[in-house]
Order: structure tokens, then C-alpha cells, then sequence
């Protein structure tokens, strides 16, 4: 791997972990020293970075991790939806129905699991699995390299929510829906789950994130929560 793969991965991985929140500037002298890397490699990857929008150019400080915003969240949301419900729709038409029905299976685990794992870890890493199934059976490299750019920032988005027990209950119920439609080979319920998904998913993350009043300094960088919810 070269050496600005490297930083990019790690930086990426930083980013999106809430290692490095919203708004912390990323000084190359300063970075470069961290990493243990020459500025050319840094450069390299941070402009990577800026590319996936999860760096930005600000002014006098120079680049710094990107910030967002309520508007960011609704308007992710919108991405969001147009690129799954079309993913989803894919999947029904080329899935393998064995695969899915195992994957029912173990969402059907993981959700048995909330309540005795706090880390939520076996919830998120099902649903990371779901994800990547239905790309797999969706079979649009164009598709799913979109999407790898939405998730990123909606990672970030999930570190800066609160985690609610109920809702991730209720968005396991609404996985199984996609699942069992994806299974049925049924295009327009398996969009129609997406949907409903999509549209809880953010009614839930806005209440939890206590979007502030359209007067108010619309940064959501204050919101130091490192929990997720999907």
C-alpha cells in the first residue's frame, strides 16, 4: 500500500470514528508529525479527503474536518434514499434467495442482542453486512461507490446522535421488511420498506440531534455524543 493510501485510510478512519470531530483544522506540520509521513503523501491524501467532502477549505484555517449541518442531514437523507431505494429495487430483481434468507437469520440475532449489548456493535456490524448484500445483489459498481460516499457522512451522522434502544428495536423490524421483500423478489416493496426505513430513520436522528431553530448557528459540532443510531 502506498504511503498515501495509508494516511488517507487512517484519516478517513479517524474522521469518521469522531476521532477528529467537525471542525478540528488538519495543519500538514502538524499531521505530517502524528503520522510519522512526509507532507507529499499527507497532501496527497487529505485532497482525497476534500474530494469526499469530508475535508473542507475554511478560509484563514486552512483545511479542517468537514462540519454539518441540519440542512447536511436532510439533504444526505434525500441522496440517501434515491441511491438505496434504487439499490434495493436491484436486489430484488438478481438476489440470491439463500443468501438473504440467511441474513434474515442473523438480523433476526443481532436484534435479540440489543438488549444485552450495550455497544450496539453486533447491530451495527448485521447491518454493515446488509448493506454490502445488497450491493452485491444490486450489481452496479456506479451505484454502490455513490453509496460508499452517502455512508461515510451518514457514519459521522450516527457519532453524532444519541442511541435510543426503541429505535434501533424498530429499525431491525424495518430491516427484516426490506430483507423479506428483497427474498419475495418484490421490487415495489422492497422500495417501499427502503423508504419507510429512510423516512424513521431520519424523524429519529432530527428529534435526537435537537435540531436547533432556523436563527440559530446551524453547526451540529457541539453534539459530542459518540453513540449511533440507524
Amino acid at each position: 500500500m502506498r504511503t498515501s493510501d495509508r494516511v488517507y485510510e487512517v484519516l478517513r478512519e479517524e474522521i469518521l470514528e469522531g476521532i477528529l470531530e467537525p471542525g478540528v483544522p488538519l495543519a500538514e506540520i502538524e499531521q505530517s508529525a502524528r503520522l510519522g509521513v512526509s507532507r507529499t503523501p499527507l497532501r496527497e491524501a487529505l485532497g482525497r479527503l476534500q474530494s469526499d467532502g469530508l475535508v473542507t477549505l475554511k478560509g484563514a484555517r486552512g483545511l479542517i474536518v468537514s462540519e454539518l449541518s441540519p440542512q447536511d442531514v436532510t439533504e444526505l437523507f434525500e441522496i440517501r434514499e434515491a441511491l438505496e431505494v434504487k439499490a434495493a429495487r436491484l436486489a430484488a430483481l438478481h438476489r440470491d434467495r439463500a443468501r438473504f434468507e440467511d441474513l434474515r437469520d442473523e438480523i433476526r440475532r443481532s436484534g435479540e442482542m440489543l438488549a444485552v449489548d450495550p455497544s450496539r456493535r453486533a447491530f451495527y456490524e448485521q447491518t454493515s453486512r446488509m448493506d454490502a448484500a445488497i450491493d452485491e445483489a444490486a450489481a452496479n459498481p456506479f451505484l454502490i461507490a455513490a453509496l460508499r460516499g452517502v455512508r461515510a457522512h451518514m457514519a459521522r451522522i450516527r457519532r453524532l446522535s444519541s442511541d435510543d434502544a426503541e429505535r434501533l428495536s424498530s429499525a431491525t423490524q424495518e430491516h427484516l421488511m426490506i430483507i423479506d421483500a428483497i427474498i419475495e423478489g418484490s421490487e415495489t416493496m422492497a422500495a417501499y420498506a427502503t423508504e419507510l426505513h429512510l423516512h424513521r430513520s431520519l424523524a429519529s436522528i432530527t428529534k435526537s440531534l435537537n435540531v436547533p431553530p432556523a436563527d440559530a448557528p446551524p453547526s451540529l459540532a457541539d453534539h459530542r455524543s459518540r453513540k449511533r443510531i440507524h
